[in-house]
């Protein structure tokens, strides 16, 4: 037996001198560099007690060591726990209760605060965004070859823990045949292959910088640039020696910004893609004016990595993400779990070897989402046209229910977007004494612009019907975001609750 996904992304690389990693400055990391690293790696955490099955929680800068750490927990037969940097001792200490690992490896500089997150019992390493640290220090300790331990494809590869929104935080568990499934459709449907090289300036503790990304790009033997953060004139410097650039839409509309962004630049690209967040088809346009690429959006989650895509080949739909792609079931339904009919609003549930195999600690919450058929419920409404195009329409929870009408969000937030005003916005529901909820406009003006709330509602007049207008327009200089360039409605809708409270 194999060490599934391990050996489908580094087994092959063992003596490949070829770049894998391009390093600021122009240095680079060779495959069998980066698979030897992770040998080194990967006796370490058994040295130190890491078992098959044990959790890894790692809390680190991008670096890459810390893309190598990945490999090795992979190759050691643990489970891999990545964490955002930004969470604090409180939210990591929460995290490491829930997922009881067998060893945490975090920045040096929290080290101090470990009484408030971590027991005195639970093994501590330390990285820097440098690479420096005592994991790198006790690793080089260690022989680089370590056989992988054998891992089977329904066994657990990842956890990751998803927005606790609605609650606390909720740890998706990913097998082997989860990740690698999703690569191997992905590399085919995009075409990947070893001459690639990928733009990589995205965060490495989600999935879409680490699963979709890195995944890609280490079982296709391309390399990738390795930016520790999205720099847009950085990036614009870089383009002529990429082919691929995987980004959230904050990325585009900020290179947009950029006057060198022409067909020049990207000349040498062949696929740029975006996901995480919903791209505005004003972006998708634009850049397609600018630089003659369409913008290749897709769409994914934690819990079932990408579930669909736009073609490769043939036309990418504007404000649409795609089609189901190959191995992914699609169901649009209504609230008691029927089919509705194409071109009707409803949630979406996927079922696919891409999706996960419940949440960590909490079997009731999993048949909730997650049927005895392998159906997800994506918790994302939606519809599918005639030739199974699929649009987003929002996130259940942000639907708006108003005098007990139905608000779907994107559809007011497009309506607005579409004024040469208005940056972007983000349409929320807080409550009201008479309605239950009202809708709420948080609009960013457009460089150079000032434009007045109630110019703004009557423009919308004759666009969007009575009850869907915003009760109230608030102008703001900037949407709150978090690291994958979402907006944050509940954020929004905290700080905007009491809006229409009375007295």
């Amino acid at each position: 037996m194999t060490n599934t996904l391990f050996d489908a992304l580094m087994a092959r690389h063992a003596g490949d001198d070829r770049p894998a990693l391009i390093l600021p400055g122009g240095a680079t990391l060779d495959h069998d560099g980066l698979y030897r690293l992770s040998g080194r790696l990967a006796n370490l955490l058994t040295a130190s007690g890491v078992g098959p099955g044990d959790r890894v929680a790692v809390q680190v800068a991008k670096s890459p060591e810390a893309l190598a750490l990945y490999l090795a927990t992979l190759r050691a037969g643990a489970v891999f726990l990545p964490l955002n940097p930004a969470y604090t001792a409180a939210e990591l200490a929460y995290f490491i209760a829930d997922a009881a690992p067998a060893l945490l490896v975090c920045d040096p500089a929290i080290v101090a605060q470990r009484a408030d997150f971590a027991p005195d019992a639970l093994r501590l390493l330390t990285l820097d965004a440098a690479g420096q640290g005592s994991l790198t220090e006790a690793a080089i300790r260690h022989p680089e070859t370590q056989a992988p331990v054998p891992r089977a494809g329904h066994q657990l590869a990842a956890i990751l823990y998803t927005s606790g929104t609605t609650g606390r935080p909720k740890g998706a568990m990913l097998s082997h045949d989860n990740l690698l499934s999703n690569a191997r459709v992905l590399a085919d449907a995009w075409r990947f292959s070893c001459d690639d090289v990928l733009l990589h300036a995205l965060p490495i503790f989600h999935t879409h910088g680490l699963f979709v990304a890195c995944n890609l790009s280490l079982l296709s033997g391309g390399a990738m640039i390795w930016l520790p953060r999205f720099d847009a004139d950085e990036v614009l410097r870089l383009l002529p020696q990429a082919t691929v650039m995987m980004g959230v839409p904050t990325f585009y509309t900020r290179l947009l910004d950029r006057p060198g962004l022409d067909r020049e630049a990207t000349a040498r690209m062949r696929l740029f893609i975006s996901g995480s967040a919903p791209l505005l088809a004003e972006t998708h346009r634009a850049f397609e004016a600018r630089t003659g690429h369409v913008i290749l959006e897709r769409y994914g989650m934690t819990e079932t990595n990408m579930t669909t895509s736009n073609p490769y080949d043939g036309p990418r739909r504007a404000g649409t993400v795609g089609r189901p792609l190959p191995g992914v079931s699609l169901r649009i339904v209504d609230a008691a779990g029927a089919d509705v009919e194409r071109g009707q609003i409803g949630m979406i549930r996927v079922r696919g070897a891409n999706v996960f195999k419940g949440y960590w600690q909490m079997p009731d919450k999993t048949a909730e989402d997650l049927d005895a058929e392998g159906w997800f419920t994506t918790g994302d409404l939606g519809m599918q046209d005639a030739e199974g195009h699929v649009t987003i329409v929002g996130r259940s929870k942000d639907l708006v229910i108003s005098g007990g009408l139905n608000i779907y969000p994107k559809e007011v937030e497009e309506a607005i977007d579409a004024l040469q005003e208005v940056l972007e916005s983000a349409v929320i529901g807080v409550p009201h004494p008479d309605l239950g909820e009202a809708t709420v406009a948080v609009l960013v003006p457009a460089p150079g612009t000032a434009p007045d709330p109630q110019e703004i509602l009557a423009a919308l007049s004759d666009r969007l019907a009575r009850f869907k207008l915003p009760r109230r327009v608030i102008l703001a200089d900037e949407l709150p975001r978090n690291a994958m360039g979402k907006v944050q409605k509940a954020a929004l809708r905290q700080r905007h609750e009491g809006l229409f409270a009375k007295g």
